[in-house]
Parts: structure tokens; C-alpha cells; sequence
């Protein structure tokens, strides 16, 4: 079943983050995540507000999983742990 990853964001270093978003967009791409919101719109109707949000769709759990720790993956993630507060999680799709 497909999977989503769904991450919150709040960017404190927006130089070190834009370096991330420049890495992580091919490495998921290459991993077969395709986003489909990406720092759009929304409304926060509950929890922590975050204003940076993104979800991309990947065929299966286990294929979001392995994205988020390749090497690739791990390279971009690097420049956010210091310039960001977040939170990613993975979500199988029920279809």
C-alpha cells in the first residue's frame, strides 16, 4: 500500500534549510517520493502550529523509510537538524 510522509517544519536558519530543500527534493524524487503539498496553504486547527508543511506519496512504507535513511537523504538532513524544529512521520494510505 502507498504511504505518505508527513512533515511539520518550523525553519530557524533559513540558509542552512534552503541547503536541505536543494539535497532532499532530488533524494526523495529518487527514491520514488513524488510531493504533492509543499509549503502550501493550511489551516492549523489543532497541536503545535508549523508553518512549513510537506507530504509526498511514496508506493509503501517501507520504501518512505528507506529514503529517509539513505545516504542521500541523510546528506540533506544534515543541514536542517540545526536550522529547523520538526516533525516527519510516515502514514500507510488505506485504499
Amino acid at each position: 500500500m502507498s504511504a505518505l510522509w508527513i512533515a511539520h517544519v518550523t525553519v530557524t536558519d533559513a540558509d542552512a534549510y534552503g541547503k536541505y530543500a536543494e539535497l532532499a527534493g532530488p533524494a526523495i524524487a529518487k527514491h520514488g517520493g513524488e510531493f504533492i503539498a509543499r509549503a502550501a496553504r493550511y489551516v492549523q486547527l489543532e497541536g503545535k502550529e508549523r508553518p512549513r508543511n510537506v507530504v509526498a506519496k511514496f508506493a509503501s512504507v517501507e520504501a518512505a523509510v528507506a529514503c529517509y535513511n539513505s545516504d542521500d537523504y541523510q546528506a540533506a538532513l544534515a543541514h536542517a537538524k540545526d536550522a529547523s524544529e520538526r516533525e516527519l512521520v510516515v502514514v500507510e494510505i488505506t485504499e
